[in-house]
């Protein structure tokens, strides 16, 4: 579910990042985060488990495009790959507007790969979302390793709905960008016919980094780099998080991040909330006010 910020004229899109456990869902994450600039990126935030985390953060690419003049924001979401965080899952997966399946490529994972995809199906539709009509790409991860499978036995098993694929390394940064440009573009697609007046860019000037700024991404056959600084993460506690997801996305501005309605140390929380617009609303060229009543209990 898009989300619109009038003060920003900025459009908000939610990515999540869908697969099997150790698939390399957060390396693709924390990949992306250090190769964006500072000042176009939000903090990173963190829900970990004992096995797996999820990761949260959003950022404003440069030259992803316009839609009506308004700029699109992507928000990035990883989910636990366990079976028993099933339920963490479908909160996180709630109002996405694409998702990145990340397969692992190797030969005795296959079986994980495809029952991850079936439960990413069942996820959506028990949401009245259905992942053929959704915008989706398949990352075909870890590439690097001697056992991985060709990628045309991994896309006759896991894509069965023609969806673009990408091979990647993600350890060492290959793939991970491509793949995340991939996505996006059919997200700004999916705005654009949806709202009208938009603007699409190449892929090969998304996410690019601004005049001056170093590029931050490991290369192919080494370690990634560490030259951007260590990693910008605030743990959450599962119960808070899930208090915050289960009744609205919540992102940190300037002070630790609590559940909605929080005091003290917690009252500088920014709270997105949901609001569903009517289409024709955007159908002129004169501005549009938006009203919100609020009620704090």
């Amino acid at each position: 579910m898009v989300l619109y910020n009038a003060a920003t004229k900025e459009l908000t899109a939610k990515i999540v990042y869908y697969g099997p456990g150790l698939c390399g869902k957060t390396t693709n994450l924390q990949t992306v985060y250090d190769g964006l600039p500072q000042d176009g990126r939000g903090k990173m935030l963190s829900l970990a488990t004992q096995t797996d985390r999820t990761l949260f953060f959003d950022f404003l690419p440069i030259e992803l495009g316009t839609v009506r003049g308004m700029k699109t924001r992507i928000q990035l979401y990883t989910v636990p790959g366990q079976v028993f965080y099933d339920a963490t899952r479908k909160l996180v997966l709630r109002g996405a507007d694409a998702v990145v399946f990340v397969a692992d490529s190797q030969a005795q994972a296959l079986d994980g790969n495809k029952e991850s995809f079936q439960n990413l199906i069942e996820n959506l539709k028990e949401q009245g979302s259905e992942l053929e009509k959704l915008p989706h790409v398949i990352q075909f991860n870890k590439r690097d390793t001697p056992n991985a499978l060709p990628v045309d036995v991994l896309d006759r098993e896991i894509n069965r709905f023609g969806a673009p694929t990408f091979e990647a390394c993600a350890t060492q940064g290959m793939g991970v960008r491509e793949t995340l440009k991939g996505v996006a573009l059919l997200v700004l697609k999916r705005l654009t016919e949806k709202y009208g007046g938009g603007s699409e860019t190449s892929p090969s000037e998304m996410f690019s980094p601004p005049p001056g700024a170093t590029q931050v991404l490991p290369r192919q056959g080494s370690p990634r780099s560490t030259t951007s600084g260590p990693l910008e993460v605030e743990d959450l506690g599962a119960g808070e998080m899930l208090e915050e997801i289960e009744e609205l996305p919540v992102t940190e501005a300037g002070g630790p991040v609590g559940p909605a309605g929080a005091s003290g140390a917690h009252g500088n929380s920014v709270v997105e909330v949901p609001v569903v617009l009517d289409r024709s609303l955007f159908s002129g060229d004169s501005p549009v006010e938006i009203r919100l009543k609020l009620y704090l209990k």
